[in-house]
């Protein structure tokens, strides 16, 4: 037997990308019961925001994004496991909650190239090198292509934010001075790749 419990995700905002977990959960591994405490900070699948229209931050793989961040930051990221079988554990953990080959394969490869730039994340990186290279070949033509039209997307609709902040703000500054009421603060625009 192996899986998450029946438990539902209650997660609290904490920031604009920031969750964290209201009521934990275990996950019984192939050899480990895994338990993810509550309080567990988690920013659900960290999908960069170019990416987001093909593989969205939440979904049916919520819980196994969750119990991810749980092994990448506290396992991991303390010593107490290798990367290599938290990504591991995290394909097994989506293929229990129905996602789809390809697509965890795809979010299995995304972490798998993520863990290059953790301390210790290299460590049996190459025995999976194979199967990632065909994964990111597969996805690469898929996913590049519409990520550059978001990506320009995103510069064109920042730089109209702009165009448009300037005179909200000038009437701001104008309404301040001139003391006619409290002015509505012109927030200014921010491009961010991060959702």
């Amino acid at each position: 037997m192996s899986g998450f419990e029946q438990s539902t995700v209650r997660v609290e905002q904490v920031d604009d990308t920031n969750w964290k977990l209201l009521e934990g959960f275990d996950y019984q591994g192939r050899s480990e019961v895994f338990h993810v405490p509550t309080g567990q900070p988690t920013d659900f699948a960290s999908v960069p925001r170019l990416f987001v229209w093909f593989l969205p931050r939440y979904g049916r793989w919520t819980k196994a994004a969750i119990l991810h961040d749980h092994l990448w930051r506290d396992r991991a990221g303390e010593g107490k496991m290798p990367y290599v079988e938290a990504d591991g554990t995290f394909r097994r953990a989506m293929r229990e909650l129905q996602v789809p080959f390809l697509k965890r394969w795809i979010m299995w490869g995304a972490v798998r190239w993520g863990a290059l730039v953790k301390p210790g994340g290299r460590k049996g990186w190459l025995r999976e090198a194979p199967r990632l290279l065909l994964v990111t070949a597969l996805a690469l033509p898929i996913v590049v292509p519409p990520a550059l039209v978001v990506g320009a997307a995103l510069v064109l609709f920042y730089l109209v934010e702009c165009v448009v902040w300037v005179p909200l703000k000038a009437v701001e500054i104008v309404k301040r001075r001139t003391a006619d009421g409290t002015p509505k603060e012109a927030v200014a625009p921010h491009l961010t790749w991060k959702l």
